[in-house]
């Protein structure tokens, strides 16, 4: 999959450092298989879910919240969001 952008990822793991070894290991797992549904999603990332048209990722022992968007059909992956737990549950993130 192509991942649009990586920045967003190094950037969120710059800021909270223990999340780099999950966020990196996302990223490797994501570029490096095409998926073609979320059914295949689900079968490496068991947690990620659909909200709405994005899909949400648990990463790094639940520390993290990655929200993605993604396009099976052209097999790339849009970052929205990267945020921690707390700032995930405050909702912000739908508006």
């Amino acid at each position: 999959m192509r991942i649009i952008t990586r920045k967003r990822l190094i950037e969120f793991s710059r800021r909270h450092p223990a999340t780099r070894h999950g966020l990196t290991h996302w990223y490797r797992v994501m570029k490096h298989t095409n998926y073609s549904s979320l059914a295949g999603v689900r079968i490496t990332f068991p947690s990620a879910d659909v909200v709405g048209p994005l899909t949400v990722f648990n990463v790094a022992g639940n520390k993290v919240r990655l929200i993605v968007a993604i396009h099976y059909n052209r097999g790339i992956v849009y970052i929205r969001h990267v945020l921690t737990h707390a700032e995930y549950d405050k909702d912000k993130w739908k508006e």
